[in-house]
């Protein structure tokens, strides 16, 4: 299981977060932005793709702030 998995870091928003990926097309497409990136940096981190610290760092840049806007397009919903 994926540690960062967006479902897995906000388990009380589980209904709206569905919601939103059924109903919001932006929502939907940065929703699968984040778990594409997470998914790398979690490949990365376990040494099955290769990668430098930088690019690694930048790739951890990109998931917090697709979390950030992903959350703050949940909440506003609320």
């Amino acid at each position: 299981m994926d540690k960062h998995f967006f479902l897995n870091e906000f388990p009380e928003l589980k209904d709206k977060i569905q919601e939103l990926k059924a109903s919001d097309a932006h929502f939907k497409k940065l929703y699968e932005d984040y778990n594409e990136t997470n998914h790398q940096v979690e490949r990365i981190e376990n040494g099955i793709e290769p990668a430098d610290d930088h690019f690694l760092n930048e790739l951890r840049m990109k998931r917090v702030k697709l979390k950030d806007e992903l959350y703050e397009m949940v909440k506003s919903e609320r």
